[in-house]
């Protein structure tokens, strides 16, 4: 008997449209001989929908069907276009109740649409990946993927994730954050505490994803433009000092009946369509350019420097206490000093996202993966 996953996808963060195409990867790598997807969408209104009422049997899953769309041959793709996918309006959403230890998902008369046994949200950003969807399926009892409340708020929220990782023994770069606080009523303090730090600059919300509301600035006329450019997404900034090397990334999976998490082959970071020592990959590089960014998998490191961004990327993942998997990202500086920059723990899934490949090119192929971190949720 198959079991009923809850593929949780949208939300009302910007990540938006990152969300809906790393729900469709997912749901075309699900193995339906042990599971029945249950796609529900979170429309920017908050709406819970249930989605996917257009798709065509046996067929795989397009960015069109999962919206609801009628499909159409020319929306057969995973990717990000530039014309940005979002979850419809409803006057009939759906939501979660939990009965008699069982949790259901239900239409507005209360009627069952199904029986929930696990979980897979696939949010990225505020309301999604910072632990308050979490934190709904903690009350309800639902199994779910990746990591728990207060990892998933760590690990979300630069600041107190490079408090955990210093306390871990790891090395991070200088940085200033600057409250909301800070900004409103001691600004003059703030911008002397940026201006110690060596440009260039990267102004980034403490609380966002996908390099969104990111500035990199050279001149620091160019400063508070950038800090209000990043309030729009979060009223917390992190303010980080450029560090010139090489973008390293690396995926971490945890273990299944307790053994211990283990870390992918590590990945380089290519971004072709800059010529400057310091690479900005951003939203664009990320999703909507595949031409943009290069992964090169196993990067060219020497061997003990490539068991050490292994072996980091595992401390990172323990240090913010996560489970089930995230992507842990480094410098590589040419000084040969290994700089961690951040944990995301609910990497993206789209075609050239860079979790899934640096794993396939480790030996471990997408549906394997799907069905590890499907299996670690149930285990508790």
């Amino acid at each position: 008997m198959t079991k009923n996953v809850l593929v949780l996808f949208g939300g009302q963060s910007p990540e938006h449209p990152v969300s809906i195409v790393t729900a469709v990867g997912v749901l075309n790598a699900l193995d339906r001989d042990d599971y029945t997807p249950i796609p529900v969408g979170i429309n920017h209104h908050g709406d819970w929908v249930l989605a996917g009422t257009h798709q065509p049997e046996d067929a795989p899953w397009s960015v069109a069907t999962l919206i609801n769309q009628r499909p159409v041959e020319t929306t057969h793709t995973t990717a990000l276009s530039d014309e940005l996918p979002e979850v419809p309006a409803t006057t009939t959403p759906v939501a979660l109740r939990s009965v008699n230890s069982s949790t259901q998902l239900i239409d507005v008369d209360g009627k069952v649409i199904a029986d929930i046994d696990v979980a897979f949200p696939l949010l990225h950003g505020p309301n999604g990946e910072d632990g308050t969807v979490q934190g709904l399926f903690e009350t309800l009892n639902v199994p779910y993927v990746g990591a728990g409340v207060l990892a998933s708020a760590v690990g979300m929220d630069k600041h107190f994730m490079k408090i955990a990782f210093q306390h871990a023994g790891l090395k991070v770069g200088p940085w200033v954050t600057v409250t909301d606080a800070d900004w409103r009523t001691n600004r003059t303090a703030a911008l002397e505490a940026i201006a110690a730090l060596e440009l260039p600059l990267f102004v980034k919300p403490a609380r966002g994803g996908s390099s969104l509301g990111i500035t990199r600035i050279t001149m620091l006329s160019e400063l508070e433009k950038a800090i209000e450019h990043a309030r729009e997404y979060d009223t917390k900034v992190v303010v980080e000092q450029g560090i010139l090397g090489r973008e390293i990334e690396c995926g971490v999976l945890d273990g299944l009946n307790g053994a211990k998490p283990k870390a992918s082959y590590p990945g380089e970071i290519v971004v072709t369509d800059d010529d400057q020592d310091f690479q900005f990959y951003d939203f664009t590089s990320k999703y909507q350019s595949a031409d943009s960014a290069e992964l090169s998998c196993p990067a060219e490191l020497d061997e003990d420097v490539t068991e050490l961004v292994r072996t980091q990327a595992v401390t990172a993942f323990q240090a913010v206490d996560a489970a089930g998997l995230s992507r842990v990202d480094f410098f590589y500086t040419y000084d040969n000093e290994l700089i961690i920059n951040e944990i995301n723990t609910m990497p993206g899934f789209t075609p050239i996202s860079m979790y899934p490949q640096m794993w396939q090119r480790t030996g471990i192929e997408y549906p394997e993966l799907i069905d590890t971190l499907l299996q670690l949720a149930q285990q508790g």
